[in-house]
């Protein structure tokens, strides 16, 4: 039997798994259904929501606006942090959920609700995503993942189901595809892409132009940093999310930020997932230019050591672990002098550093220059030299 259940909070897109999970849920529980759609830059695919939500059976839908939250708090983290998953995965999907998860939680307090559901499936990273900041801000909240209860297979069998019920969605046989959208990303999953040896079609891109459509002169873009955030684009200031945007604007008009990986998730499968991240791939880049004069060299080290770690805990799921907190602690710590701009320039795809420039550089062109200097006596890098040698010459006597 099905446990006793009175009000469920449903994190709510509209999209195919959670339109039947919604007329789901009041069959199989009886319960009130409240739902709750969090508007991290999903744009147009917010219209229409709330009549859909009542018309399949939900007592009220919140619509969140949370864009300020989770650029502010959520990217800019992942910015300062360098956080890149197995190499190539700036990680807009993992850094939405949290933020996502959090309000629902709270929407659940406001709401008196027992329970809480998502529409994230008994394979993928989401579930553990949600659900650990479930328990972490709401120990004893009960959680219903339908993917994990109900006895269908997969998107077909959801489709089937819809139309059965007459529940209005936009997904098809033909073309199956599950995607995420955010400020930060648009994800795609399922489908065609399944086949790791299939080049994504390229009509599914939404945010950025194929780089050989792009046009064939560069554009550059200055990009002001202060302790890491970014701040201004082109010497003009702008709030989180206006910079976003103007970043995703121009970089997807030159095909930047299209990732296609073989991903190994969580739950230990790899998966096939395909990325277009135009505005964080700039920030990326202008970001560890501008570390590179700013940042003691062995600092630098220490919090590039720390990047990984903070990219796999945000991918698995632990933002609000401990150990995470500490490691956005510290790599602010390390951030307190990354202020300066940075001049990328944009051609096809690619984004090419050009220039940077810092109010407390640590870059000294007098002591760097090939030039004739007064500064660095050549002769002492001899016994330095000598004294990093001496293991090697001790080694290579032995050997003898």
């Amino acid at each position: 039997m099905a446990e006793k259940i009175k009000k469920v909070v449903l994190a709510y897109s509209g999209g195919l798994d959670t339109s039947v999970m919604l007329h789901w849920l009041k069959e199989r529980y009886g319960c009130e259904v409240v739902c709750y759609c969090a508007d991290v830059g999903q744009g147009e695919e917010l219209t229409g929501l709330d009549e859909k939500a009542r018309a399949s059976g939900a007592s009220k839908l919140y619509v969140e606006d949370l864009r300020q939250e989770f650029v502010s708090d959520y990217v800019w983290a992942a910015v300062k942090a360098n956080a890149v998953y197995e190499g190539v995965y700036l990680l807009g999907t993992s850094l939405a959920r949290p933020v996502i998860a959090k309000r629902q939680i709270e929407i659940a307090r406001r709401e008196g609700a027992d329970a809480v559901a998502h529409g994230a499936t008994g394979k993928g990273n989401d579930q553990v995503r949600f659900e650990l900041t479930y328990y972490a801000l709401e120990p004893d909240i009960k959680v219903v993942a339908p993917w994990r209860e109900w006895e269908y297979k997969g998107r077909s069998d959801l489709i089937a189901y819809a139309e059965q019920h007459n529940i209005p969605v936009t997904a098809t046989h033909a073309k199956p595809y599950s995607t995420d959208r955010n400020l930060m990303h648009v994800s795609y999953e399922g489908g065609i892409l399944e086949d790791p040896w299939a080049e994504p079609p390229g009509d599914i891109f939404q945010m950025t132009k194929a780089p050989e459509d792009a046009r064939a002169e560069a554009e550059y873009v200055v990009v002001g940093f202060e302790r890491g955030v970014p701040v201004s684009v082109n010497g003009e200031r702008m709030g989180a999310v206006a910079l976003l945007e103007e970043l995703n604007r121009v970089g997807g008009a030159h095909g930047v930020g299209r990732v296609d990986l073989v991903e190994n998730r969580f739950v230990g499968m790899k998966s096939r997932g395909v990325y277009e991240t135009p505005g964080v791939t700039i920030l990326q880049a202008a970001h560890r230019a501008l570390e590179s004069i700013t940042m003691d060299r062995e600092v630098l080290r220490m919090r590039d050591a720390l990047s990984l770690k903070f990219a796999e805990s945000v991918y698995y799921g632990f933002w609000f672990a401990p150990e995470t907190e500490l490691m956005r602690r510290t790599i602010d710590a390390t951030q307190e002098d990354v202020t300066g701009e940075v001049r990328v320039k944009l051609y096809r795809g690619n984004v090419i550093v050009a220039g940077r420039r810092a109010p407390r550089s640590l870059y000294n062109e007098r002591l760097a220059t090939f030039e004739a200097d007064t500064v660095y006596n050549q002769r002492d890098a001899e016994g330095f030299i000598k004294l990093n040698a001496l293991r090697l010459r001790s080694l290579a006597q032995a050997n003898k």
